[in-house]
């Protein structure tokens, strides 16, 4: 926001929205580009050489390919350019091109050097990742045991450096890039490091980089499952879906159940009718559906396929006096008017109904007698049929578990509990002289039914070259295949899942590990490369096909499945996983919102802190969900990220230590846990015996050459910890506590702790009382209660809590005794003034929020008496403290602006670079300069520059303030229709975006 602009940047008119454009460069660039193939750098993909200046020799095409648009814009902003670019502007821009081709280029170089010396370890990271090999580690860790057999243990950072250049070959980088590597491992400061430190970084660094490969595919099912309850003790068969997400089931009795993809039973239907007395009723071994025809095809015990139109259940047609019971039935889609229909059986066989012109058949087939209401044909007399092709095929010694039929492989596979042939993956016909035995097989249809029995009903086998056989430990109950990935996966009895490559039957490429109990059921999800799992104990796993790893696991304990599973199925459709046991229920995968195309988010979940390390020049933000990223602050990139602290528990708090070194983090589960967030590694927890609650702020405290954690929460306590580094104790237990805070302390939740150096803190709890300590004595020096102003008085449900409080240490403080006071978050919008060292006196209030909405954080600058304060539904305000007097009415913001849509839960002054960091319950953390202008959000696809205001989205807003309601302009028909419950309640925002259209 510019200088001495008072209103939102929101509310104007010409900010509402601005788009980079792209420079009028850009397709002459392009075309000139398209002819060179010059390829940029980059520290993966491309051999590092040992002169780095290499990296950075390029042709001209390739600087203007590599070169940001904000550099563009900026070399460019002096020049008045119109929109378009006529015959006369590409002339001129011709002449200007060679000189601006060089300053781009002297630009990109310096930008460059600059942007080296802060991110320098970064870069030597990406160097050491290339230049390690076995070869490499063995020289460096000789080098390492060369300074140990000199009686030293560990190495400094310039004795590090000649080693690193030496051993990885990397003699031109600077000292200052290994500098920052240096740091990186040496998190305690101590100047030193061993060979296990820097082979302990190395690892866990590239652990969690797997990590954060991993979860960025991670996904989860909604716990518990939603379950039906079946009051029958028949099993369901099979479960299929229909194109329009019907669910279908067929019971063993023959009942056919229609369900809702929820699982409201639609439809329900008895296919069977109930037979003599003295004879058994039938029974159905398998279904599937012929969804391109409308048909619903059902096996039977009585050695028949059932047929019967979809849509209404009414019996159509059947292919009776099969040989032997269908156990398992498939169907496959293999042309216009063709398809495949396909069993196994007892026997090992596997038979094939090839049917062309299938509509017409089937109308024939349906216009015979009726046996028992359902039109009736043998298959000796289905398979005379000229339309009609059947194949027997003798594949396995035991009973045929599953068979399926693959169109993109054009290939029948079957699988059985039987070792030698566990599974076989065949063809349809012979492919030997196919059309010569296509023939043979229809001219013996017509000589009679005692050769076409003969023929068709004595099992053949296939040749060995028409067939690939796999040979699997205690055999395959299920399996699918996948063209995409050309993949194949079994599992069986031995509890492992075993990847394949189908063509080959030598071993498998991967098996994965994570059952504890047979596996009943496989799928692959190619579409998301992922494999769904089931095992008889009613676990559900999803892995990852690419890193072989499990991402979810389902437990019948967290899904509330119980009783024996007999049938499962995926649909793909709904992203749903459909189980019938004692209860049909349905696992539904847990869809992350589509954001719209000019969102953009830092995380994925709520950001619950943030900060600032001055050491690296990082940014740091902890989320709801656990995870921790790392971001360059020059750029906004994402450098690092690690995930699972807490035990998945929600972080509410960080701090850095004095060094900035080390990150602490206090957690939901009530404990603390030191980080070397460099790489990931947990150095350190900190935590109480007994019962643990819910930490609220936490602050590294100094007391003359001591170092403390403290800590303060929801028991209402003071905990403070040593900071020893060279303590080998994993986990620490905090001192006793202060007599005053055992018999005095707070009787309510303690939401923040501040210091103010040398001895004195002051803590503020949920009930609105503030207690100032001295750290030395360990007694309380005041305490007071936030008061309320005269229209708050009989406010109902009035939030009298203090989330934030700080000290103001400045000479320049008027109206105060002394230099110091404290300045605390109070009721609507309120902030209190206390002078400390006068026992804790009320100096004045003020409103700081224009919407009276509680003050969630608050920040000083160093250099000056800026106050910045940030309330719960996004806005931040700046207020000049030199200028308050208490007597006078409340001072006005210097500048105020929307910088989220929801609670700030993040604020840090920058004083060195003059910027504002946030995060908010939004998803987002953001950066800002002094005054309000929007640098960018972390994680947002362009980079920015913090000292090129040019490549700062401003004058732009974030899209999400932008089609905010309270981000609209103040206009007469908006205050109408914008009211500061929507804001709040972002439910009803769709309705009230949806009236304020209607006004348009």
């Amino acid at each position: 926001m510019p200088f001495g602009k008072k209103t939102r940047s929101s509310s104007v008119s010409g900010r509402l929205e601005t788009q980079h454009a792209t420079s009028m460069l850009s397709e002459l660039w392009s075309a000139e580009d398209r002819t060179r193939s010059t390829s940029g750098p980059g520290c993966r993909g491309k051999k590092i050489t040992d002169d780095f200046s290499a990296h950075r020799r390029v042709g001209v095409s390739e600087d203007r390919q590599q070169q940001p648009e904000w550099l563009v814009r900026e070399l460019l902003r002096q020049n008045r350019r119109r929109h378009s670019v006529t015959l006369g502007d590409e002339v001129q821009i011709m002449r200007r091109q060679r000189s601006i081709d060089l300053t781009l280029r002297l630009s990109s170089l310096k930008v460059h050097n600059t942007y080296l010396n802060v991110k320098h370890s970064d870069y030597v990271n990406c160097l050491i990742d290339e230049a390690i090999s076995l070869d490499n580690l063995q020289k460096l860790k000789l080098a390492f045991e060369d300074f140990e057999a000199g009686g030293l243990r560990s190495i400094d950072a310039k004795n590090f450096g000649r080693v690193v250049k030496k051993c990885l070959g990397l003699p031109k980088t600077s000292n200052a890039q290994i500098q920052g590597l240096f740091k990186k491992i040496d998190y305690s400061g101590q100047g030193r490091i061993s060979w296990g430190d820097f082979s302990k970084h190395m690892i866990q660094e590239y652990k969690e980089r797997q990590e954060t490969a991993r979860r960025s595919k991670q996904v989860a099912f909604t716990l518990p499952a939603t379950m039906k309850a079946l009051c029958h003790g028949i099993p369901i068969i099979n479960i299929h879906s229909t194109h329009d997400e019907t669910v279908v089931t067929v019971r063993e009795d023959g009942v056919v159940c229609y369900w809702s993809p929820e699982l409201k039973p639609l439809k329900t239907k008895t296919m069977f009718k109930q037979g003599p007395a003295n004879r058994k009723s039938k029974w159905a071994s398998d279904f599937t559906l012929m969804k391109e025809f409308n048909k619903l095809m059902i096996g039977t015990g009585d050695r028949e396929i059932q047929l019967y139109e979809l849509s209404t259940l009414e019996p159509y047609c059947q292919i009776n006096a099969l040989d032997t019971v269908p156990l398992t039935l498939d169907y496959g889609y293999t042309g216009p008017d063709k398809c495949c229909v396909l069993y196994g059986d007892m026997e090992g066989c596997v038979t094939i109904i090839l049917i062309s012109c299938v509509g017409d058949t089937l109308r024939l087939w349906n216009k015979l007698p009726k046996i028992e209401n359902m039109p009736n044909i043998a298959v000796d007399n289905a398979v005379l049929s000229p339309n009609v092709t059947f194949v027997r095929w003798k594949v396995h010694q035991d009973w045929v578990t599953q068979a399926k039929y693959f169109q993109g492989f054009q290939a029948v596979v079957s699988s059985s509990n039987e070792e030698p042939s566990s599974l076989v993956i065949g063809c349809v016909l012979p492919l030997t002289d196919a059309e010569q035995q296509l023939g043979e097989i229809r001219e013996a249809c017509y000589e009679g039914k005692t050769k076409k029995v003969q023929l068709s009903w004595t099992p053949q086998r296939r040749a060995a070259h028409d067939q690939t056989v796999f040979s699997i430990y205690k055999g395959v109950k299920t399996f699918d295949l996948c063209q995409k990935h050309s993949l194949l996966v079994t599992g069986g009895m031995d509890r492992l899942i075993r990847m394949w490559n189908p063509h080959f039957s030598g071993n498998p490429t991967g098996i994965l590990k994570g059952h504890s109990a047979p596996i009943i059921h496989l799928c692959i999800f190619s579409e998301d490369s992922q494999i769904f799992s089931v095992s008889i104990d009613r676990t559900v796993k999803v892995w990852d096909i690419q890193d072989q790893c499990c991402l979810f696991t389902a437990d019948p304990k967290a899904s509330g499945i119980h009783g024996d599973i007999s049938a499962c199925s995926y649909s793909s459709a709904l992203k749903s996983f459909y189980i019938a046991a004692d209860c049909m229920a349905v696992l539904s995968l847990k869809i992350r919102p589509q954001l719209h195309s000019r969102l953009t988010v830092s995380h994925n979940e709520t950001v619950m802190c943030c900060g600032y390390n001055e050491e690296f020049r990082q940014v740091v933000s902890c989320t709801e969900g656990s995870v921790v990223k790392v971001w360059d602050f020059d750029t906004g990139r994402q450098v690092f990220e690690f995930g699972g602290t807490h035990n998945l528990s929600a972080i509410t708090c960080m701090t850095f230590d004095p060094k900035g070194r080390r990150l602490v983090t206090g957690g939901r589960d009530g404990c603390l846990k030191i980080w070397n967030f460099n790489n990931g590694q947990c150095l350190k927890t900190l935590k109480k015996d007994g019962e643990c609650h819910e930490v609220g702020d936490c602050i590294f405290l100094q007391v003359h050459r001591n170092v403390y954690v403290m800590s303060v929460g929801r028991d209402r306590m003071i905990d403070i910890y040593p900071d020893i580094p060279e303590d080998l104790h994993h986990v620490q237990r905090p001192q006793p506590s202060w007599q005053d805070d055992l018999k005095n302390g707070h009787k309510d939740d303690i939401l923040c702790v501040a210091q103010c150096p040398p001895s004195l803190i002051a803590t503020s709890s949920y009930d609105g009382e503030i207690i100032v300590w001295n750290v030395v004595s360990g007694r309380i020096q005041c305490r007071f209660v936030s008061p309320l102003l005269a229209e708050h008085q009989n406010v109902e449900g009035l939030d009298t809590s203090v989330p934030s409080i700080i000290f103001l240490k400045n000479s320049k403080l008027q109206h105060f005794s002394s230099a110091t006071a404290l300045l605390s978050s109070g009721a609507m919008g309120c902030i209190n003034l206390w002078n400390v060292l006068s026992g804790g006196k009320f100096m004045g209030s003020f409103k700081a929020s224009r919407y009276q909405q509680k003050i969630t954080k608050l920040a000083k600058t160093d250099k000056d008496m800026l106050l910045y304060a940030a309330d719960r539904i996004g806005y931040i305000y700046v207020y000049n403290m030199e200028k308050f007097a208490p007597a006078q009415k409340s001072p006005r913001a210097e500048h105020f602006w929307r910088a989220h849509t929801s609670r700030i839960t993040g604020l840090q002054i920058v004083d060195n670079d003059q910027v504002v960091l946030t995060s908010s319950a939004d998803y987002t953390v953001r950066l800002w300069s002094a005054h309000g202008e929007f640098i960018g959000t972390f994680g947002q696809p362009e980079s920015w520059s913090v000292h090129v205001p040019s490549s700062w989205k401003h004058p732009a807003v974030p899209y999400q303030v932008l089609i905010d309601p309270l981000s609209m302009p103040d206009h007469e028909i908006l205050n109408v229709q914008t009211r500061l419950s929507d804001a709040i309640n972002p439910d009803k925002t769709g309705a009230h975006l949806g009236e304020l259209k209607a006004l348009s």
